[in-house]
């Protein structure tokens, strides 16, 4: 139970009835949502480092930083006193903190350093992570994510990078990183004239007689410009093709990389967002020249899984927040959270949080099934991490609305953290693939692996023990997939596969009530929360507490 702070005496009225803070909170001890997801998708041995980290994220100094980095947001420094071009990012001494803190629990490096149940695992870490500060693990994410695209770059040029990023160190130092003990790495890709589009982009790349390349062009968004290197695509002689851009040259002076200005957005303020320039900028090729997409396309699925993951992680704390909030205050004659309607809106918003854990680590265990060499966890990988992306990242701003709704007019205001929460939602909806992109992406997948289709009926074989329903939903998926018009259908594909695929995960995992709870109101279109109150279990408000 909440443990209400104590009334404040003021000289025109009594402070009562306000819940204490929801801080200095073990957000994975606490959290029976995320131990239950991380020990059956398979990283029970790694629950001591996420114990760690979820004191860290859920005390009321990582939210303290937290507010203090978005109120003071990264300021662009082009020049120096004396004219010189400098293009750095200067950040609030909290942004260095909150990295500090992500970086050294092993959010960007323990899918790699401990593979066996690793993605899970980081999963975990950048769920933990985002509740203390989303923005900052953008770059953890990107850097998480370059490791596959990394080793294919030669020992001689993918090592240094490699070694540095395991080092599981936070290094702000703006230096070469021959002399840094750990680093980050950014994403240039996306050009004004092509936006999802990458073959569109007309940044050029020309060899030099020592086997690099000079890069000369515009990118339009590229993430993290005080990144010590950068994942980029440009164009060659024989086509699109992947680069790494470090941001110093070996010779010890700066590469050419014009920061133009920082984005000014709705969210996601802690992190830089910025417009760059490659003016003759040194590159390494990574991959061959002309196969530019499919080198840098794994950064791209690990930075994906990332997008729903954090998308649930705003969810949850959104849900926690509430819950928390309704439990500490009464309205009349009862505490919110007995009232009979708020109650099942919380059920409900419960029930839509769990099913997007579920997937999102359900994603994360296919991607550890695929290193350990399971032919149908690749398969799978192939499908869930779009389908994660889709769905994941679409409810996210619906469930943080109504969340800051619970709160009232007190939601509405920045202490209560729910604004910046709520700018955040749709940012992972439109990063890395924005929700038309991702449903043709589903359906591309079904063309282009065989195997997909008796991987998943594999993987939905129990579904129909949990009714009509279940059966409606598998016919209406087959019969669109099947479709001659099936693009003009893939968002209502993608939203069926989403939510056959959390059923048939929170089945697998003993939560047969939530499963046939989501699968029936979800595919019978109840949008409104709260609003199947006859399907959704009412204990789901009980069960999805934080604890203290």
């Amino acid at each position: 139970m909440t443990s209400l702070p104590p009334r404040t005496h003021l000289d025109t009225h009594e402070v009562f009835n306000q819940p204490a803070p929801l801080e200095d909170v073990n957000l994975y001890d606490g959290d029976p949502l995320l131990r239950r997801a991380v020990c059956e998708a398979g990283g029970a041995d790694h629950q001591t480092g996420l114990s760690a980290l979820g004191a860290q994220a859920g005390s009321a100094e990582a939210i303290a930083l937290g507010v203090e980095a978005n109120r003071n947001p990264p300021q662009l420094k082009v020049f120096d006193r004396f004219g010189q071009r400098l293009d750095e990012v200067a950040f609030h001494p909290a942004y260095h903190r909150l990295m500090r803190m992500g970086l050294e629990a092993g959010v960007s490096s323990r899918a790699w350093t401990h593979p066996q149940g690793g993605h899970v695992t980081h999963a975990a870490l950048l769920f933990l992570m985002s509740q203390a500060e989303s923005g900052v693990t953008c770059p953890m994410s990107m850097t998480y994510a370059a490791v596959p695209t990394l080793r294919r770059a030669g020992s001689t040029l993918g090592h240094p990078w490699l070694e540095r990023i395991m080092a599981g160190v936070y290094d702000p130092a703006i230096a070469p990183i021959e002399a840094k003990r750990g680093v980050t790495l950014g994403m240039a890709i996306t050009e004004k004239q092509g936006g999802s589009d990458v073959r569109a982009g007309t940044t050029r790349a020309a060899r030099q007689a020592d086997g690099s390349y000079a890069l000369v062009g515009h990118k339009w968004f590229c993430s993290a410009p005080m990144s010590d290197g950068f994942l980029s695509l440009a164009q060659t002689e024989n086509g699109l093709s992947c680069f790494l851009v470090p941001r110093w040259l070996p010779n010890r002076t700066r590469n050419g990389i014009a920061i133009q200005r920082l984005k000014d957005k709705l969210g996601d303020r802690a992190n830089a967002s910025s417009e760059i320039e490659y003016r003759n900028a040194q590159a390494f090729l990574i991959g061959e020249e002309g196969r530019g997409v499919s080198t840098i396309v794994a950064m791209i699925s690990h930075t994906r899984l990332d997008c729903a993951v954090a998308s649930a992680s705003l969810m949850r704390q959104s849900l926690s927040l509430a819950i928390h909030h309704a439990d500490g205050r009464s309205a009349f004659g009862r505490k919110l959270i007995d009232q009979p309607l708020m109650r099942a809106v919380l059920a409900d918003l419960a029930l839509e949080v769990e099913a997007a854990i579920a997937l999102a680590f359900r994603t994360a265990q296919s991607i550890d099934g695929t290193i350990a060499g399971d032919t149908r966890e690749t398969t799978l990988s192939r499908l869930l991490t779009p389908v994660a992306k889709f769905w994941v990242c679409k409810r996210c701003p619906t469930v943080v609305a109504e969340a800051m709704e619970v709160h009232g007019g007190a939601g509405y205001v920045e202490e209560s953290l729910l604004p910046r929460l709520f700018r955040a939602s749709p940012l992972n909806a439109i990063w890395e693939g924005s929700g038309n992109v991702i449903a043709l992406d589903i359906l591309r997948a079904f063309s282009r692996e065989p195997a997909l289709a008796d991987a998943l009926r594999k993987e939905l074989r129990d579904l129909a023990r949990l009714g009509p329903t279940a059966t409606e939903g598998l016919l209406q998926l087959e019969t669109g997939l099947a479709a001659a018009d099936n693009q003009r259908r893939a968002r209502r594909l993608a939203e069926i596969l989403a939510v056959l695929l959390a059923s048939a995960t929170l089945q697998r995992w003993g939560r047969e009530a939530s499963a046939k709870a989501f699968l029936e109101t979800r595919l019978e279109g109840h949008t409104l929360f709260g609003a199947a109150v006859d399907r959704v279990p009412d204990a789901l408000v009980d069960e999805a507490r934080i604890g203290f």
